[in-house]
């Protein structure tokens, strides 16, 4: 009888405190959802290409061709992509090739990813891919050609200059070894 009593006497004390701190706290347990805000980015078209548009089934925004290329192999244009943009204040965006570039056009992206800064905001700062071509190929204006997503910017920080760095060396460049 006594451990029945202690066990209902817990049990008042724990509702007790709940009902307590759900007055002075009201949301505990309560999970509203955060309304995000939507970042903005504004697209100012130089080229006639159709409109960017978000995909339901993917992270990325697809970017367009901006004119019909034709390129031999070991061709290297600067392909237009006919916009310029200005992302949201603290971002960056990357550009990558839609994992079907190789497969369709043939194609590399020369410098691996493309970074734009926040500034490269202007009128006249069109977005550009540049390309080497692996096999003869023709881009035709509006090809889904590559992609972009939004990064956030790093914190500043500073760069110090040391004679040494304190920390046990792994054996450079490449030193995980082979298997």
């Amino acid at each position: 009888m006594l451990k029945y009593i202690i066990t209902m006497s817990v049990i008042i004390l724990i509702a007790l405190l709940a009902y307590v701190l759900s007055i002075k706290y009201p949301c505990i347990g309560e999970f509203e959802e955060e309304d995000e805000e939507m970042l903005e980015i504004k697209i100012k078209y130089l080229r006639d290409i159709k409109p960017l548009e978000i995909l339901s089934d993917g992270d990325w925004i697809d970017l367009r061709a901006a004119a019909d290329v034709v390129l031999e192999p070991g061709g290297y244009c600067c392909l237009p992509l006919g916009v310029a943009m200005e992302l949201p204040k603290g971002y960056s965006a990357i550009i990558a090739p839609r994992s079907s570039a190789y497969a369709k056009w043939g194609i590399i992206q020369t410098n691996s990813i493309g970074v734009i800064d926040n500034s490269y905001c202007g009128d006249t700062d069109e977005w550009m891919l540049p390309i080497l071509a692996f096999r003869k190929t023709t881009i035709h204006k509006n090809d889904r050609i590559c992609q972009f997503r939004l990064i956030p910017q790093d914190d500043p920080v500073d760069l110090i200059k040391v004679s040494t760095l304190g920390n046990k060396d792994r054996g450079g460049f490449g030193s995980t070894g082979h298997e």
